[in-house]
Parts: C-alpha cells; structure tokens; sequence
C-alpha cells in the first residue's frame, strides 16, 4: 500500500515537473526565433521616415512631398542583405492578359520578379499569409520563399489584414497597400516607410513572428513565446528621432486574442489618438461602418461613440472622408449623416462628412478607390490596415502605427502630422471629394457587391443577398 502511494506521488511530482519545465521553456523562447543580435539597448533610434502613395496616373493630385509608391518598395529591396518579411492580405501582383493592358499593370509584375529574384542575392523571404490558393505565392516558393499559412477562418473566423514588410530588422514599411498590381496602379494607396529604425523594425517584427508560429495551428496558444511580446505601447512609447523631429511611437496589433503582453490593440491604439487630440481630428478610410456581427448584428460604437465625444465635449473639428466605390455599404450614408447631424446649432462643434468620388470607367467598373486607412489630429497619426468597420477589429488580423509628435514654434523641422494633414487637405479640397448631402445621397454601389467583411452581416439580414467577394 505504502510503495503504491509513493508511486502515485512520484507521478505527482514527475507532472509537475514536466509542466513546469514547460513553462520555462516557453518564457525562454526554445522555440522563438533570434532577433540577429538587436536588443533594445543596441538598436537605432533615429531614423528617416517618408510617406508613400499610389496615387493613379488620370487622377490629378500632386504628391505634395510623398514618394511614390513603388519606388519606396524598390528601395527597401535596394536596402536588402538578409531577410524580407512581408504580410499582406493579397497576392495578385501578375495581372491576367486583360489586366496587362493597362500600362501601369507592369509595376505588380516587376516586384515580383525582385521577390522571385532575392533568393539567389541570399537574401531569405518569408511571408505570413492566409491564401493557400495564390498563383504569386507559389511562385515565390518554387523560388525559394519561406511561407507559412495560418488558418484564418479556424483561429478567429476571420481574415489576415495586415500589410507591412520588415527588412532586416532595420527598415519597414506599413500602410493600406497590399501585394496586388492594382494597389501599384489603380488604386490610391498611402502608407509609410520607415529606414535605419532597428527599435520600431524590432517591435513589428515581433507581430510577424506571432504569425509565423500560427502556421498548422487550429487555436490559439495560452502561452506565447515572450518574442512575441510588445515592446512598445501607449504606456511605453518608443522615443525616436524621426527626421530631425523628436517623437514617441508605437505599434498596434488585431484582434484582441493577437494580442500577448504588452501589445497595444489597433481600437485602442485610434483611442488613444482620438483622446490625446486638442484641436482636430482628420480621418480618411474606405469604409465606414460601425456594426458588428456575431451571429447577430449590432450596433458597434467603439470608434463612432469616441468621435461623437470628441466633437460635442471637448469641441474638437471632426472631418471624415470615405471611398465612394461599388463595395460601399448602404447603410455608410446612415452612420455619416448621423455623425454630421450631431452639430446642427451646436456652437463650437464641427463635424463635416465628405465622400472621395472616383472615376466611372464606360463599362461601369469603378476605378482610383481611395484605399487610404489613416487619422491624423494636430499631434498625432495612426495608420492602420482596417477600414473602419466592426468586424475588421473583432475577428481579423491587422497591424496599426501611432506616430506623435508635438510642433515646436521654434522648430522649422515639418512634422509628420503636418505632413499628414497636407496630404489629407489635398484630397479634402480635391474635386474628387464630395460633400455628404441628406438631399444628395451618392449612389456609390451600383453593381451592390458588399465589403468582404460585411459579408455574414448581410446574409444573416437577408439570406436571399449573394455578394460578390470583395477586392
């Protein structure tokens, strides 16, 4: 009896063990992958920054400082020596043989040719994707690409959004631009480059090291490896020198269940930047839909509450600008009106609504969607990778940037805000916007097809709608 008790204990105790060696291993990261020697004392804190955009060639906007596009893309691959890590919710850059009449369809095919081409420089390619089905990321890997898949649909019945590269743990890119030819070409894109910033490249690498170890995986880990953790957030901003501007950043990560120690959630991140506002708060998405579903749909008032509190209390100037193209919902028009309505009479309240209009093609296709996903306030901006509806923040993945920085009178340094809102002006005072009128309702969706994301929204209004799958 006494040796069968001693038995059961030592199994006890060899359980416990086994746990807590577990445990240990998770926090010492056996399984996480190096950070090439960079560490929050040796890594770089000053650093350029440009802002880049696509804008479409028939759409007449100056650039007003910003690079092109595909040419800060092309200068991170320039930069290359060890690793490109790039996320991206498309992978369509060779366009069909419809496509490829258009003259400006030629810049998706040649970067993937530099993607296809970085394997014999020794340069390793990794990407974090959820479509298994793509034509560009097999061709990647018949050229030596690292890929991993994460199932999506398992994980958080949702989507992997995000878009952002990290190139050698140095530079970064983050914005609204995906790896689709149309994001080089036809579609206004904006996001930024950032070089030589080892501190923030370190911190969004991290986010993709949280996807990378989610491949095969049909839940979500209770333990993260700590290299998956935040480095940076709202509490502990990174302090940068961002061209010759003193500046406190951070990144931001969706959804919640992405989100280990320390990670900064993107809805908290827009918060934040809305809270910290003292003047203005300019916004410019492509949709914008405040509602949720999850089996029933509702109301969803984070960001739209946030805003109403901005500017009936504190009487801050609220301007939102959102895509009119043939995916946006019906019931944008509703939330808008709603929003501007609040300062009807109001003294000292400023809420104005405009809808970027693109250009109708004669087949009735609509082209030069403004894809931008960006707020910019007087001290501050955030660039995410969601347009601002619920269900992009509760079930998909996303990765968000806060850039603040307070205008010094003496300073001649341009800050990023400064920068942001010239561009947001830009398009503001542009003929291509147009201002929402109660009497004038834009009619955007002509074709009805419906933002992928609203897709289990509408079907469980009405289960006789069948949209078309999104761009």
């Amino acid at each position: 009896m006494k040796s069968q008790q001693k038995c059961i204990v030592i199994f006890a105790l060899v359980c416990c063990f086994a746990v807590l060696v577990a445990l240990i291993f998770s926090a010492v990261d056996v399984w996480g992958e190096d950070e090439d020697g960079i560490t929050e004392e040796t890594c770089s804190r000053t650093c350029r920054m440009v802002i880049v955009e696509n804008i479409p060639e028939d759409v007449s906007l100056p650039h007003n400082g910003t690079t092109p596009l595909t040419a800060g893309l092309h200068s991170l691959l320039d930069l290359a020596t060890r690793h490109v890590e790039i996320v991206s919710p498309h992978w369509t850059l060779n366009s069909t043989d419809y496509e490829s009449s258009i003259p400006t369809a030629k810049q998706g095919r040649l970067l993937l040719h530099r993607l296809m081409g970085l394997k014999s420089q020794k340069v390793n390619l990794k990407v974090a994707s959820d479509l298994t089905d793509s034509k560009d990321l097999k061709v990647l890997s018949r050229h030596g690409a690292d890929i991993h898949y994460l199932n999506m649909t398992t994980l958080t019945n949702g989507q992997l959004l995000s878009s952002f590269w990290v190139v050698d743990r140095k530079h970064i890119y983050i914005g609204s631009a995906g790896m689709d030819w149309r994001a080089l070409s036809t579609l206004k894109e904006l996001g930024v480059i950032l070089y030589n910033c080892s501190c923030l490249a370190l911190d969004l690498h991290r986010i993709f090291s949280l996807y990378w170890q989610l491949q095969y995986k049909d839940f979500i880990p209770s333990i993260w490896s700590k290299r998956v953790n935040g480095l940076f957030n709202k509490k502990r901003t990174l302090p940068l020198i961002l061209n010759n501007v003193k500046s406190e950043v951070y990144p931001s990560n969706s959804p919640d269940v992405f989100c280990p120690k320390d990670r900064v959630r993107d809805i908290d991140a827009i918060f934040n930047v809305i809270q910290d506002a003292k003047l203005f708060i300019y916004i410019s998405i492509t949709d914008y839909v405040p509602l949720v579903n999850n089996g029933l749909s509702r109301y969803w008032s984070a960001i739209d509450g946030k805003l109403r509190e901005a500017s009936l209390l504190r009487n801050i100037k609220v301007r939102l600008l959102v895509s009119c193209w043939e995916q946006t919902h019906p019931l944008t028009f509703n939330f808008m009106w709603s929003l501007k309505s609040l300062c009807m009479e109001m003294p000292n309240c400023s809420v104005e609504a405009k809808f970027f209009s693109p250009r109708e093609e004669p087949d009735g296709t609509i082209e030069g969607i403004n894809h931008n996903r960006y707020m910019v306030t007087d001290n501050a901006v955030y660039i995410g990778n969601f347009g601002w509806v619920g269900n992009e923040f509760v079930y998909n993945a996303g990765a968000g940037l806060v850039i603040s920085q307070e205008e010094d009178p003496e300073d001649r340094n341009v800050t990023m805000p400064q920068q942001m809102r010239a561009v947001f002006d830009r398009d503001w005072h542009s003929r291509y916007s147009k201002t929402l009128q109660l009497n004038k309702i834009p009619n955007c969706n002509k074709h009805t097809i419906l933002p992928q994301s609203l897709k289990a929204w509408d079907e469980s209004v009405d289960e006789k709608d069948s949209p078309n799958a999104s761009l």
